[in-house]
């Protein structure tokens, strides 16, 4: 598994060692024949991989020889991002045409680039040592060059499964719920009983507790219900807010345990309720103690289902002995991996598939995830050599029942070089850690992940398809209370800290461990998990971490907008110096005033996260990071100030200030970023800002329409061609002599967005007469939400009722119009998707 990086990563070494800005620049320092030796030696390595990912499995020698050459491509890369950064800034500079520019050139350049060459040429000697190296060392081990017989990756269509597809547990549901709907006499003695689902990691545990929470009948019994997923951290708190915000519906502040406690005490009061409390770790019977005290109100006949993996605290509660769920029977196994490998319940229509698939399902031990994810594996191999091929694996000799399951390494096997490289970086989540799909892509890009040289697809997009690749494999699942958002399962969560070696690490995990100085040296990418207060003592030991390219604060569970997690000054005026190589720096969440001075420094950084924090200002300094792709400033309550050099982000793609109130407008100079593609904002831009932006999408917000001088102002906006998802229109409340009812539309008319992608359009403050047809027209096909609001002169609707998705309608203010008729509904079946019409304060209407 140590190749996770290697065939992934030389492929962008390789990009950037043929680039032209790079060539220039090398030859400028005099180091493009070593370059060119590099990329040949590196062309001999590449070869051998296949070979060497093959034998790594059962050769210690052989994966020690690839986490080396893989320590090494990270060094490869360092050096020539220092190269491409430095020809970035000699080009703003010369166009810049700036004072210090010029008086560089009267500075004799043996004085200006000796020392950085001399550093370049000793990098370069070193790396080229090491690698001559691996090379010699090849002999040794037995690798050869084989040819790579993987197929291509396509991408799984979901809808082939339905992946809440429950096979057999219909014997286990119904005994559980004769307990749960027992008669509550029998518990008169009790507040609450606690109804233990016991067993292994993957035997289905959590799914059989949600169909027991899903029954109707159990809906219907208990008054009041929570799920909490408690896992690793037994955090009392968390779990008695969320089972407060779950009875109650209503997300509200506590001071401190004991007021939050008695409020959820009076909640459950003589209630009959029903809380789930899913993958429970703790042995720990104090804690339990302190959990339970508002359950005692409650009415007798409650029930508490606990999810677990271990015994040790329900023996502590008086359950001496627990019957494990196990895993599925044969038949019930047998058809679930079906369902998945073939799309049918059965081998019907592949019987001489059927003896390797029993094989399978045997070597799966009735493990549902390990039948799932196994039968996605196969879902594309219906060629019995490959279902052989795969029986055959040395991975099956690997781990033991307790461990990762070897069908789950036998899966992540399959993957591409890109794709194991993208789950493997997950491991910086902790367990149960709810991830958003857009914003792991975003840290996909900027640790420079995704390259598809041979496509022109956008890296969003190609994230995006490798995202639904490993969804639709069951590396990652839809969260069970918020389809938004995403988790592993645990299993898979132990998969890629097991297959992330020393490359990816998790601040908690690493603390366990005895830490050595040339360890350190070799990590790359760290996480840690907020806590409330965290001194300098807990990061003092990444003091050798050097070579870090990315530091993650992270926050789990429930987090209110009051949460407040102190991290102490040392620790980012000292840690942070030491950390030269970031890509990635997310401070979200931390109770932090000011952004440290030698974030503006950090010339490799891509992604800067600093939400939800209380700066009050963005530094200046910040708009020298001319790699910066990513920057998320929203949820900054006291942010007042942006920089006004925010222009020279030239490589800035993606930017977000929702929330952050106390902006009252723009960055100046936003309209120069032509790289922006997505920006969220409670402020709108101006038309003229949009002239340039020509690669954004997504939500926007176009405001002071009514200062447009001239429709060709507006078409140079060009927003046919722009894939925006959510577009507001919105003219203002200014009054001038340009606001006639024909320049108004005139100007509407050339403002119609791209109609392939457009799924929400508001228009506000339209001073003219009569919409353009453009409104309503049914070739928006994907428009789902229309809202008008405050078109005061408007005479009439526009023909909303052919727009054949159309679910919700809003419109109001519209004094002017008397009569909605025909024209409103269109020609033939109107409104064929429409849920919610709302008409508010239209105070002239008489039909």
């Amino acid at each position: 598994m140590a190749e996770i990086v290697l065939s992934a990563f030389l492929t962008v070494v390789f990009e950037k060692l043929t680039s032209e800005a790079l060539k220039k620049i090398a030859h400028s320092k005099g180091i493009d024949s070593e370059l060119k030796k590099l990329k040949k030696t590196l062309d001999q390595i590449q070869d051998l991989l296949n070979d060497a990912s093959q034998k790594e499995v059962t050769n210690e020698a052989v994966k020690r020889w690839l986490n080396g050459l893989q320590h090494l491509a990270y060094d490869i890369d360092d050096l020539l991002d220092d190269l491409a950064t430095e020809a970035i800034e000699r080009e703003l500079t010369e166009k810049s045409g700036s004072t210090s520019s010029k008086v560089r050139k009267l500075i004799p350049s043996c004085c200006t680039s000796f020392t950085l060459s001399s550093r370049m040429h000793a990098k370069l000697d070193d790396i080229a040592t090491k690698l001559r190296e691996l090379v010699e060392a090849k002999n040794n081990l037995g690798l050869s060059v084989i040819a790579n017989e993987k197929p291509k990756v396509e991408r799984y269509e979901a809808s082939l499964i339905d992946p809440s597809g429950i096979v057999g547990r219909e014997y286990e549901k119904n005994k559980l719920l004769k307990k749960l709907l027992g008669d509550r006499d029998e518990f008169s003695s009790q507040n609450f009983t606690i109804v233990p689902i016991v067993g292994m990691g993957g035997v289905g545990k959590t799914t059989l507790a949600r169909m027991l929470y899903d029954e109707k009948e159990v809906k219907d019994h208990f008054k009041l219900r929570a799920w909490v997923c408690v896992s690793d951290e037994f955090n009392i708190l968390n779990i008695s807010k969320v089972i407060y915000q779950s009875v109650t519906g209503e997300k509200k502040e506590f001071e401190d345990l004991n007021l939050l406690q008695e409020a959820l005490k009076e909640k459950l009061w003589n209630q009959l309720f029903l809380i789930v409390l899913d993958d429970v770790w703790s042995e720990s019977y104090r804690d339990w103690e302190k959990l339970v005290g508002p359950f005692f109100s409650g009415s007798p006949g409650s029930m508490i289902i606990m999810t677990t993996r271990k015994e040790q605290l329900l023996r502590k509660l008086g359950f001496p002995h627990q019957d494990p769920l196990q895993g599925l029977s044969h038949d019930d196994a047998l058809s679930l991996f079906a369902q998945h490998a073939l799309g049918v319940d059965n081998f019907d229509t592949h019987p001489t598939l059927r003896p390797h698939g029993e094989l399978f399902v045997k070597k799966c031990d009735g493990l549902p995830l390990a039948l799932i994810t196994l039968g996605r594996l196969l879902r594309k191999k219906t060629d019995e050599e490959e279902w052989k091929e795969l029986l055959d694996s040395e991975i099956w000799k690997l781990g033991k029942r307790d461990e990762i399951v070897p069908a789950l390494r036998l899966s992540y096997n399959d993957l591409s070089a890109t794709l194991k490289l993208l789950f493997a970086y997950c491991s910086l989540f902790p367990k149960d850690y709810e991830f958003d799909k857009e914003e792991l892509i975003l840290l996909w890009i900027a640790e420079g992940f995704l390259h598809q040289p041979t496509t022109n697809k956008s890296k969003q997009w190609l994230g995006l398809e490798y995202f639904e690749e490993l969804l639709s494999r069951s590396f990652f699942q839809q969260a069970p209370d918020d389809k938004s958002v995403f988790v592993m399962h645990d299993l898979m969560n132990d998969l890629a800290t097991f297959v992330a070696g020393d490359f990816f690490s998790r601040l908690d995990i690493e603390m366990k461990k005895e830490f050595r100085m040339e360890a350190l040296e070799k990590h790359r990418h760290m996480s840690f998990v907020c806590e409330d207060y965290m001194v300098y003592k807990r990061f003092k030991p990444l003091k050798g971490a050097k070579n870090l390219r990315t530091f993650l604060a992270l926050s789990v569970g429930v987090v209110e907008s009051w949460a407040i997690f102190y991290l102490s000054n040392k620790v980012l005026s000292d840690l942070l110096q030491e950390l030269p190589l970031l890509r990635v720096l997310s401070l979200s969440d931390l109770s932090i005033t000011e952004v440290p001075e030698v974030v503006g420094s950090m010339k490799h950084l891509r992604y800067l996260n600093l939400s939800r924090t209380k700066i009050i200002h963005l530094p200046e300094n910040v708009c020298n990071l001319y790699n910066l792709q990513t920057l998320i400033v929203s949820g900054c309550h006291k942010l007042i100030k942006l920089p006004e050099s925010f222009s020279k982000l030239k490589n800035l793609q993606h930017f977000d200030m929702r929330g952050s109130f106390r902006l009252k407008k723009m960055p100046l100079g936003i309209g120069e970023l032509k790289s922006l593609q997505t920006l969220f904002s409670d402020i709108g831009l101006a038309i003229t800002e949009l002239t340039k932006l020509q690669s954004l999408h997504g939500k926007v917000c176009i405001v002071g329409l009514g200062s447009v001088q001239n429709a060709m102002d507006a078409r140079a906006a060009n927003l046919s061609r722009m894939r925006f998802s959510e577009l507001e229109l919105n003219w203002g409340s200014e009054f001038n002599s340009l606001r006639t009812e024909t320049h108004e539309k005139e100007v509407l008319n050339e403002l119609k967005p791209h109609n392939n992608t457009l799924k929400k359009l508001e228009i506000v403050s339209y001073r003219g007469i009569e919409f353009p047809n453009w409104v309503g027209d049914p070739s928006f096909l994907r428009l789902t939400k229309v809202s008008i609001d405050d078109c005061e002169e408007c005479t009439c609707l526009p023909r909303l009722g052919q727009l054949p998705s159309l679910r919700k309608l809003i419109i109001g203010w519209m004094s002017k119009v008397k009569v909605v008729g025909l024209e409103f509904l269109g020609t033939g079946l109107a409104f064929p998707s429409l849920e919610i019409l709302r008409f508010d304060s239209m105070s002239g209407w008489e039909e």
